[in-house]
């Protein structure tokens, strides 16, 4: 009969045992991005091509709450329709191989550089301004690395999503992407949009991380008995108010990746070819178009702007 000792030994080990370790961590991330990546990619989908400006059904008559006529552009459900009638349900999911792996690399990339940064940290006294920009400083990092080894494979996604408008048939597997890109544009071509992408990413933390630490500090009151449970939504509303602002850098980073590529999506009448993104931005602020594609409904018929001279 075994003693109380090699009893809990027992138990001890068993709980050792059933301790995640870092790869089941990582493994069961993977697992779940991908998951999500699958069943988010009809809505990125349906976005790109409303950012190209491709808007292949009429719009609709409708009227605002004041009664104002007004003609509203296919929702989300409308436009996936319209795919799957053209392209049959997989064709939803044209360009979800590259977001695959740019959601494994970027997990990976994640991964490596958080157990770096916990191997150097080192416990100082900090008030919690410091705290936060330290954190902020670090996940900045990580966003900008991440970014890097994972916007290759973001051009190749939406340059595939983009064939829908024009039907070519340029970019299909991932290894020909690659090898189609690299021989006509060189190492470059794989990073066409990173600059506002990244800028946007950046923008996107300083702002959300900040906005919440001050709101919580000098807004909501200690007393306040559901203080705690406010401070914890903060940050989200936040991060949904700052995405807005920030959208302009998404819409042109992915106008660059598409721009003088050889699709029908990135050429005129759909845009010029744009200098820099820099250039690009100046044309969507002339169109007021820089908010084009931020919402799947309610989409009102743009009004046309006075046309202007390119540089």
């Amino acid at each position: 009969m075994e003693g109380p000792e090699n009893l809990s030994g027992q138990v001890t080990g068993v709980e050792q045992n059933a301790t995640p370790t870092p790869v089941d961590v990582d493994a069961a991330m993977l697992l779940l991005g991908a998951g999500v990546t699958v069943s988010t990619h009809p809505l990125l989908y349906v976005k790109l091509l409303i950012k190209v400006g491709h808007e292949p059904l009429p719009p609709t008559v409708g009227r605002t709450m004041f009664g104002r006529r007004v003609f509203y552009l296919p929702g989300f459900f409308s436009y996936a329709q319209h795919i799957v009638k053209v392209d049959g349900v997989m064709g939803l999911f044209r360009g979800l191989s590259p977001r695959i792996v740019s959601c494994a690399i970027s997990t990976v990339v994640r991964s490596k550089v958080r157990q770096i940064e916990f191997l150097s940290k080192r416990d100082e006294p900090q008030t919690s301004l410091q705290k936060v920009v330290k954190e902020t400083s670090h996940e900045m990092i990580i966003q900008s690395l991440s970014r890097i080894a994972t916007h290759p494979f973001h051009v190749m996604s939406v340059r595939c999503m983009a064939q829908f408008v024009g039907r070519e048939v340029k970019y299909g597997g991932m290894f020909s992407c690659i090898v189609k890109i690299f021989k006509e544009e060189g190492v470059a071509g794989f990073y066409v949009g990173l600059i506002p992408h990244v800028l946007g990413e950046v923008l996107f933390l300083w702002c959300c991380n900040l906005l919440a630490h001050f709101i919580n500090t000098y807004t909501v009151d200690e007393n306040f008995g559901q203080a705690s449970a406010v401070r914890s939504y903060t940050k989200f509303v936040m991060g949904i108010a700052v995405s807005v602002l920030t959208y302009p850098f998404m819409l042109v980073a992915d106008l660059m990746a598409v721009n003088n590529c050889g699709l029908a999506a990135g050429l005129p009448p759909y845009f010029p070819i744009f200098k820099s993104w820099l250039h690009c931005w100046n044309h969507l602020s002339h169109k007021g178009h820089l908010f084009r594609g931020s919402s799947f409904f309610f989409r009102r018929v743009p009004v046309t702007s006075p046309a202007y001279i390119e540089d």
